[in-house]
């Protein structure tokens, strides 16, 4: 580190789209902040598909994505068992969202926001890894493989690695959801399947018998398929399985389209019932990981990273930062956002409402339109007649308490 840069006031541990965007923000108000990420940029990542609820947050950390990144009109839903599928625009949302998202390339996705980030003023440290934080009563500190650094806050970004939680013991699983997924990509589809496929850029869902798959086209002529099994252990072989029966994965990878090594990722689906305290807090997927069937990880990672950021820079001016509770609005607004995207993900798996809505030939327009704003990530309006509806069913059968323990 430079020797004259000045003691960093806040000290985000982890690059992603929480990180940076948090680190992005207090740096834009003049915090000095410290971002420490273990890898180096650009990386691999999964999580490719972005949704309409959080674009109004790219132009406040300064990055556009119309360059790189493919433009995505909704989603597409497909039973290829019975040959029912359903495409769900989110133009025809609620109105007040933004009628489209995009499908991202994360390595450069995620690149650009902590690019981003640093040309705000943050001071990024990459390849470097946290190894231990201690907190008490008047600061923070933060043990690396390559130093020790003290700061008055202490931002956990750290994705599904999750660092506090794991030391707090406060990962609860979220019994019912997907316990693991398959994934990888296929490179330089045949030009009409790419064009087929950039038409919309929607995603398209596969449901199966024990999860679901997600086929997802990228700019550069790419496609991430996935498999999410509600079983584990998870096999590899089970994709070879999906990708050598499913008529649709066929026909968008016929050609010279070349399958990348297959990727695991196990025991997701999680809360942290402890996500903030004293001088600390856990954003994105470090305080809650949800089954990924609705795309909602990114989106809602960016948007507490704002909303954390926007409650840090006051408290920092006040000296009010070491508050356990100051965090508390963060979690009482990002709670809603995944009690009903879990509601939502619950009824996906245990109910008959992809038979009865989803793939209804003649649905109620005031339902449809309502369940596409939930799938545009839009939770948090009072005027959603389906959302309504969800969350009655939801309080009727028990469901799921994502509220924090403070």
């Amino acid at each position: 580190m430079n020797p004259e840069a000045r003691a960093p006031e806040v000290i985000v541990i982890g690059g992603g789209p929480a990180g940076s965007t948090a680190a992005n923000l207090l740096a834009q108000a003049g915090v000095e902040v410290l971002l420490i990420e273990k890898e180096t940029f650009p990386r691999f990542h999964i999580g490719e598909s972005l949704l309409p609820c959080g674009l109004p947050i790219y132009g406040r950390l300064g990055v556009d994505l119309r360059a790189q990144h493919l433009h995505k009109r909704g989603a597409e839903f497909i039973d290829e068992v019975s040959g029912r599928s359903a495409i769900y625009d989110f133009a025809d949302a609620l109105p007040g969202g933004s009628g489209f998202a995009y499908q991202v390339e994360r390595a450069a996705f995620d690149h650009e926001l902590l690019q981003a980030a640093e040309c705000a003023g943050a001071r990024v440290r990459q390849g470097e890894r946290v190894t231990a934080c201690q907190m008490d009563a008047h600061a923070v500190t933060v043990t690396t493989d390559q130093g020790r650094y003290a700061a008055r806050y202490v931002i956990d970004a750290t994705g599904q690695d999750a660092m506090f939680c794991k030391e707090n013991r406060t990962r609860e699983p979220l019994l019912g959801f997907g316990r693991a997924a398959a994934f990888c990509h296929f490179e330089g589809l045949h030009p009409d399947r790419r064009e087929e496929l950039c038409h919309t850029g929607n995603i398209k869902v596969l449901l199966l018998d024990q999860g679901w798959s997600w086929l997802i086209p990228l700019r550069r002529g790419a496609l991430s398929v996935g498999l999410v099994s509600r079983k584990a252990p998870l096999r590899t072989e089970l994709l070879d399985e999906l990708t050598a029966s499913s008529p649709t994965i066929a026909h968008l990878t016929r050609g010279a389209a070349e399958r990348t090594s297959t990727r695991i990722i196990r025991n997701f689906s999680f809360r942290n019932t402890r996500p903030y305290g004293s001088r600390w807090v856990c954003i994105g997927d470090a305080g809650c990981f949800l089954d990924p069937v609705f795309s909602s990880g990114v989106s809602l990672a960016v948007l507490g990273g704002e909303r954390m950021a926007d409650l840090l820079v006051p408290a920092l001016a006040q000296g009010r930062e070491g508050e356990a509770g100051l965090m508390e609005p963060l979690y009482a607004q990002m709670s809603r956002a995944y009690e009903i995207v879990g509601a939502l993900i619950h009824s996906f798996y245990h109910t008959r409402i992809v038979d009865n809505l989803f793939f209804a030939p003649r649905p109620d327009p005031a339902l449809r339109a309502g369940l596409i704003s939930l799938l545009a990530g839009d939770v948090w309006r009072d005027d959603n007649p389906f959302l309504d509806l969800l969350l009655r069913s939801k309080r009727r059968s028990g469901g799921l308490n994502f509220q924090a323990e403070s």
